[in-house]
């Protein structure tokens, strides 16, 4: 995957890509006390977009706050300003956005409150994360032997860097096997999402997905949640168990960098026809015409770059 691109804003200034660095010595490197978003930016007819750039700059701020940092120098309104201004230096018409607030200068005692905070913001050109065959085949996924974090053990609503050494080993352990994505379980034994995406089950005609309880509370799972019921789905968060993922009509899973993509098989279980279904179909067809600036509806969701 290339991940150049011309410019990467540092603490205030746009930096050339390769002088983009930052120092060995540094406690988010070391002790993963780091947060960070995902975002993605498209080409709509009113030029390229941001979409929904302010939740996401906000939960960037909110993670931040979770990990415990203290008097940041920006606010989420600085955050998205700086996101258009990258995109723009880049000339970027579509991309992936990367975000993340360091810690250094200190913190070497594991306290927070002896570092000061970095912002970096990268974009680059991405295409389908799970790869372009997956947005009309589906994907391939295994139940995890990893266990999704206990809320009391790290802190799942927030995209904290260190959070993601769980992610790297379920979905480590799940492509060595032979499969695409890992489904993690919650600590009680239910299902709670993907390494990188949430997930969504369509029995009868009916859209369930688990609570937030143990989940990233995600910006397109939201998304998703609005256009189904636009669409005129009945969508309901309930515990799922295992064995409802092998019984489902359908499943799919969403992420701002996966976007919506169905599950074909599970555990060398076929999914319902083993292809994607028409639920999901019709949930990815109304989502890519959102992020496109094609309904206008959903129009607030993106925000121009210019």
């Amino acid at each position: 995957m290339g991940m150049e691109s011309r410019y990467i804003w540092m603490d205030g200034k746009l930096v050339e890509f390769a002088n983009a660095t930052v120092h060995f010595l540094n406690v988010g490197l070391h002790y993963g006390l780091a947060v960070f978003e995902g975002i993605r930016c498209y080409s709509t007819d009113k030029g390229p977009a941001v979409f929904r750039l302010q939740e996401h700059a906000e939960r960037l701020i909110d993670s931040a706050h979770v990990l415990g940092m203290r008097d940041l120098p920006w606010s989420a309104d600085d955050v998205a300003e700086a996101i258009k201004q990258t995109i723009a230096a880049n000339e970027f018409d579509e991309c992936y956005i990367r975000p993340v607030i360091w810690l250094s200068e200190g913190g070497w005692n594991i306290n927070v409150d002896g570092a000061k905070p970095h912002l970096g913001i990268a974009t680059w050109a991405w295409g389908a994360y799970l790869g372009e065959a997956a947005i009309e085949a589906g994907i391939r996924a295994n139940i995890s032997s990893y266990t999704r974090h206990h809320i009391n053990v790290m802190m799942t609503k927030a995209k904290i860097s260190g959070n993601y050494a769980n992610s790297a080993l379920a979905k480590t352990e799940s492509v060595r096997l032979g499969f695409d994505e890992a489904i993690m379980l919650d600590p009680q034994g239910y299902v709670a999402e993907c390494t990188g995406e949430n997930i969504f089950v369509v029995r009868g005609g009916k859209i369930f997905t688990p609570p937030t309880t143990t989940i990233l509370e995600g910006i397109t799972r939201d998304s998703l949640i609005t256009i189904a019921r636009d669409l005129g789905f009945e969508v309901s968060e309930q515990m799922i168990s295992r064995d409802q993922l092998y019984i489902a009509d359908e499943v799919f899973v969403c992420g701002s960098a996966a976007e919506c993509i169905a599950l074909r098989e599970i555990d060398f279980r076929t999914i319902g026809s083993g292809k994607m279904g028409p639920v999901t179909r019709q949930i990815q067809q109304a989502y890519q015409a959102a992020i496109h600036g094609k309904t206008p509806k959903y129009a607030g969701w993106l925000a121009l770059v210019k």
